[in-house]
Order: C-alpha cells, then structure tokens, then sequence
C-alpha cells in the first residue's frame, strides 16, 4: 500500500507522537476479512513507526454508500428487508468476539486503535467509533448521535453516555463520526474534555471537507485526522438496487465511488499529510504536542477566549433507555419502609 509520510522536526515540545490514518475499503458482507485487512493495515503502520491508527467511518460492516435497502415514504420491499438482513449479520456486537480481536490486534502491534465500525445492539445498528489502547485493552466507545439524511432509516441514534475523551500516554483522543463535525455543540463538547488528537471518521470525501477539518484545526487547538474510504465500485456488491448504477460514470468496476480525501492537520493549520483522492493507503504523520500550546496561546475555545457569563453549554451525558425496570428499587424502598414500622 502506497505511504504518505509528513514528519515535522524543529519544534520545541520533545512530545511527538507518530499517527497514521488508513484510506482503504471495507470488504463488503465479509466481516472476517474485513478484520483480516484491517490487521495487515495496521502491522504496515506500526511497521513504519506510528502509534496510533486511525481507520474510516464504518470501516467494520461497511458504509452502505448508495443503498436504498428497499425504503421509500410508504413503501418497503422483500428485496430491501433481505439486503438489509445482510447488513446487519456484517455488524458487530459491542463487546464481543470482533472487539477482542481487534484489541488483541492493538496489543500486538503496540498501536491506539481507533475503528470505524457498524455496531448491533439487538436489531438495531449505530454507526460507532470504537478505542483500544496498545495493551490491547478496549477503551470503549462512541455512537454517532445524529444519523445523517437516509442514514437514520438504518441506524440508531446515539446519547450523551458516548460523548467521550480518553486520556492515554500518547495524548487525549476523542472523536466525531463524519457530520458530527458540523454541530458547533457536540465539537465544543469535545474541547472542554480536553481532547488534542480529534479524529474525524468520515465517509464524506468531497474536496469542501477539507475547509472544515482545518476550520476545526484551528477553533480547537488540536490535531485533527479524518479519515475517509477510498472505495471503486468493485469494492460494492452487485445489487440492481445500488444507487451509483443510475449514473453512467460509476458503472464501470474501476470508478471511484469514495474519494478518499484523508487528512492530518495541526492545531496551526498546517496540512501534515495528505489528502489523497487517488488510491488507498496510509496518511502518515508526526504530531509535535508544542504546536498545541503555540496555538492555545493566541485562542483557546473553552479557555481565556471563551464567555461563560454569556454562553453556557450543557451535555447531557446519561443513558437514553426505551424501557427503565424500576422493581428492584421498589423492593428496597419497600423494605426499608418496613423497617422503619
């Protein structure tokens, strides 16, 4: 797999973390493969020295770009509930068999792991960032909170408990899932938890992206890496309810469906490494922890350059549950009225 490398030398900060990012395509309806290139990914990457590794928006169970999954207002088919059966057997369950052998897979590499993955809970799915350190433990997880246009016919919605920064020796990580990036709230959420490496898994890989990966750069004072597919439509399967085969220009096996467009940048703006809208491959780049302290000086979003006596942001963080069994707690104010007799 083509390398991008980008290393930054002469800062003052002796800080410096080495990260790269994956640019390449799930193997669609396979999740064991999928996990098997995946780990070949990123033995490439810690080969090359990097000690995180960041992969793509849904990366595990796919990101079912151009699926109608039979849905339109009113209307449902045989066709699209059988295609989406599919897609759900290719999700993963949080914890469970996957998740353990990508932390093994961490552990063994001495890689943070950051995966894009479809989670199933029950019946439904999330779109879910999932965190691992390099002892092959799974930190834990986010869920996207907003599902995007025809997205919400298929995911979940995910809460408040996810909304997570985890503080690792190699900096604090967090992330935002593809058009999270857009919610002014939900990224300020992510600045007051302190994070410094904000990874934005994306499946948006349009060159306007760009402008809001360095916009984010700079309003947070971190180093953002997005990471997006690269994906041709023979990395799709061949479904005549496939979305880009209405287009003449995605019906040949070699079109590109998913551009790509992975990218690190500093807290000062400056492009790292990439964007590549070619091929797969690895976006790599050396991240000096000074350039988050040069930049915090002049703006520091939750800091001295924030209003607090003006605008106040509240997160709510608790579970969101459908159903709440409550009859263990009635039992215990049972007895202690009992008690009390």
């Amino acid at each position: 797999m083509q390398t991008l490398n980008s290393t930054v030398n002469g800062h003052y900060s002796s800080s410096t973390v080495r990260a790269s990012i994956v640019q390449a395509s799930t193997i669609y309806n396979d999740t064991p493969k999928t996990i098997e290139k995946a780990e070949k990914l990123i033995a490439e990457a810690a080969n090359n020295g990097s000690e995180l590794v960041v992969f793509p928006k849904g990366f595990i169970g796919g990101y079912p770009r151009g699926f109608r999954f039979g849905i339109a207002v009113g209307v449902h088919n045989e066709e699209g509930r059988d295609e989406f059966r599919k897609y759900h057997a290719s999700a993963i369950h949080v914890p469970g068999p996957e998740v353990e052998k990508l932390a093994e897979v961490a552990r063994k590499n001495s890689v943070y792991l950051v995966m894009g993955a479809i989670e199933k809970d029950g019946y439904t799915l999330y779109c879910t960032a999932l965190f691992f350190s390099s002892e092959g433990r799974f930190l834990g997880k986010h869920r996207k909170v907003m599902p995007t246009t025809f997205e919400r016919c298929i995911w979940g919605f995910g809460d408040g408990s996810t909304i997570a920064v985890y503080d690792t020796p190699i900096g604090k990580l967090g992330a935002a899932i593809c058009w999270e990036n857009r919610m002014p709230l939900y990224r300020t959420a992510l600045y007051a938890k302190g994070v410094e490496i904000y990874c934005a898994p994306t499946a948006d890989g349009w060159k306007e992206w760009q402008s809001s990966m360095l916009h984010i750069a700079l309003e947070g004072g971190c180093f953002v890496l997005s990471a997006c597919q690269f994906c041709e439509r023979k990395n799709f399967p061949e479904h005549p309810d496939y979305l880009v085969t209405d287009g003449v220009e995605y019906k040949e096996h070699d079109a590109i469906v998913s551009q790509g467009g992975s990218v690190i940048i500093s807290p000062l703006g400056k492009v790292l490494a990439g964007p590549n809208f070619e091929s797969e491959c690895l976006i790599t780049a050396d991240l000096d922890f000074g350039d988050i302290a040069k930049a915090k000086l002049y703006f520091d979003v939750v800091g001295h350059y924030s209003k607090p006596d003006v605008f106040k942001l509240i997160v709510n963080e608790n579970p969101k549950t459908p159903v709440s069994f409550m009859s263990k707690v009635v039992k215990l104010e049972d007895d202690i009225e009992t008690q009390d007799k």
